[in-house]
């Protein structure tokens, strides 16, 4: 297979294709996705066969437990991808949404349009549910992609694929809308970032190191985030039940999560109220502590947290504690060493929450609430593709909207410039 050649004919196809979603109404994509789901739970036993394949070669290719649970389908999983597309479905279209009409002192109207952004290329790893729900978003939102799965899942994203088209071809949409890569050689992702003539914009889901290879080698724009170091800070007029409560949580809900929290800041004027029982709490459930010198004085026998701690993404039963004098050097800290995804501080001063709120440069900033709020569903925004921390076009979880655009449109009557 001469892999360039087919990757330009499937950004072709969807650059085609795209142009169809633009003109499709809200009736017929959500009757796509309503068909798409029929047709997942219809052919629930070839599902579960192309599934097996993929365990099977994931076994003799020595995958750990964990990434075999990640990448095995079963009745209620395949249900609930069919389920996940009938609450996209249910979802408003932002698509053709108009704000901002303005009239102008030369009697023109002026205002903005959401649109599609057009082709949509996904990178992604491991779980084959992320296919359907992939494709669900970027057809709600009126845009054509081409998925790229990971090789352990290629027979369980090509059977759901198989199940997504006949659902586009029930509904008279084109099929191809959503092209799913069926080579497993790597040469065909390199291609895929660098189709900036049919790809509009890259969403790679993965680990770091695969973000870091998208985002340092696409022609295409990027939609992001490397990692997520989340912190929680604990003012000095702080409740201590909500404070207790919440860093607990951030830390302790998930481990392996983007927006876990991985460095607790804690005012130095709280600290000794604070951290001895929340200490407890998290050795209680075997979360390995590290702090600086003060928190090792307050809570005798943690580890030292070194200055590479501060940048660390665990993604495990780890937290690393450090004592600061005022939200000064809390913020100041948040600023040198946070990835961009979440801040919170738990406080009852509004003034240092409005200041927090303000001053805090992250994709999501949160008051008295844990981090691990930040998250699509949890924002009212249904499913989401990802969490970005750029600062253009999209930021923080990013659903439906963040996969449409704006164009400004102006509406005359016979208007000329004089």
């Amino acid at each position: 297979m001469d892999i360039k050649e087919y990757m330009q004919g499937l950004g072709r196809q969807a650059r085609a294709a795209s142009r169809e979603m633009n003109r499709a109404g809200t009736n017929a994509k959500n009757a796509a996705l309503h068909a798409i789901a029929d047709a997942l739970v219809a052919g629930m036993a070839s599902l579960l066969a192309e599934n097996e394949k993929d365990l099977a070669a994931g076994r003799a290719n020595g995958l750990d437990d964990a990434l075999l649970d990640r990448l095995a389908l079963n009745e209620e999983r395949v249900n609930g991808m069919a389920e996940g597309l009938r609450q996209i479905a249910a979802l408003p279209d932002p698509v053709g949404e108009v704000d901002g009409m303005n009239y102008r002192p030369s009697g023109i109207q002026v205002g903005k349009m959401r649109v599609p952004l057009g082709v949509i290329g996904i990178i992604y790893e491991s779980r084959p549910n992320v296919t359907a729900d992939a494709a669900a978003l970027c057809l709600k939102s009126g845009n054509a992609t081409i998925l790229r799965g990971g090789s352990e899942a290629a027979h369980s994203n090509q059977a759901i694929a198989a199940c997504i088209h006949r659902g586009l071809e029930a509904a008279g949409l084109p099929a191809s809308a959503v092209q799913v890569i069926e080579t497993t050689d790597r040469a065909a992702v390199g291609e895929l970032i660098t189709m900036s003539e049919y790809v509009d914009v890259i969403v790679p889901r993965g680990g770091k190191g695969l973000i870091e290879r998208i985002s340092s080698d696409a022609r295409v724009p990027v939609i992001k985030h490397l990692h997520g170091i989340c912190h929680v800070y604990i003012d000095d007029e702080a409740d201590l039940d909500k404070a207790i409560a919440v860093a607990f949580n951030a830390k302790t809900h998930r481990y392996g999560v983007c927006n876990a929290m991985e460095t607790l800041l804690v005012a130095e004027g709280i600290a000794e109220r604070v951290l001895p029982e929340l200490g407890g709490m998290y050795q209680e459930k075997g979360v390995e502590l590290r702090g600086c010198a003060t928190t090792q004085r307050i809570l005798p026998g943690i580890n030292v947290a070194t200055e590479a701690d501060w940048d660390e993404e665990y993604l495990a039963p780890i937290l690393s504690i450090r004592v600061v004098k005022d939200m000064d050097e809390a913020i100041e800290h948040i600023h040198a060493h946070s990835s961009g995804h979440t801040e919170s501080i738990v406080t009852e001063n509004i003034s240092h929450a409005r200041r927090f709120l303000a001053e805090v440069d992250s994709s999501s900033v949160m008051v008295n609430a844990s981090t691990r709020f930040a998250d699509g569903f949890e924002y009212g925004l249904g499913a989401e593709i990802g969490i970005s921390t750029d600062k253009i076009h999209a930021r923080g979880p990013v659903g439906l909207e963040g996969l449409t655009s704006q164009k400004y449109i102006v509406i005359g009557d016979g208007h000329i410039r004089e």
